[in-house]
């Protein structure tokens, strides 16, 4: 399993934007009905924070969500709009959980 934490903070002007090309992501990845991704998308309470976090099952899923247009789509606008605070991508490492995850 890979998971993977981004953390940016878009300008003001650019955050319902960055919302809708988010949810474009998420319909493609419904779409895809893939069980080895998951993927969720946060905002802070600034509303200008966000957070996505991604788990994939294996190496696969991560190049799958790579390669959506929807996905490419949204990091071109993110890249463009000059993100107050660029996205910083971690991989996480899971301790434990009171699910199943994959």
């Amino acid at each position: 399993m890979k998971t993977v934490k981004v953390q940016y903070r878009v300008k003001p002007g650019f955050a319902e934007t960055n919302k809708a090309n988010i949810s474009k992501v998420m319909q493609e990845l419904r779409e895809l009905n893939d069980d080895g991704i998951k993927y969720s998308a946060f905002t802070c309470g600034d509303g200008q924070t966000f957070i996505h976090l991604a788990m994939f099952s294996d190496e696969s899923g991560q190049q799958k969500l790579n390669g959506l247009d929807s996905f490419k789509n949204f990091q071109a606008a993110l890249k463009e709009s000059e993100p107050v605070e660029p996205p910083k991508p971690e991989l996480l490492e899971l301790v434990d959980s009171t699910y199943e995850i994959f």
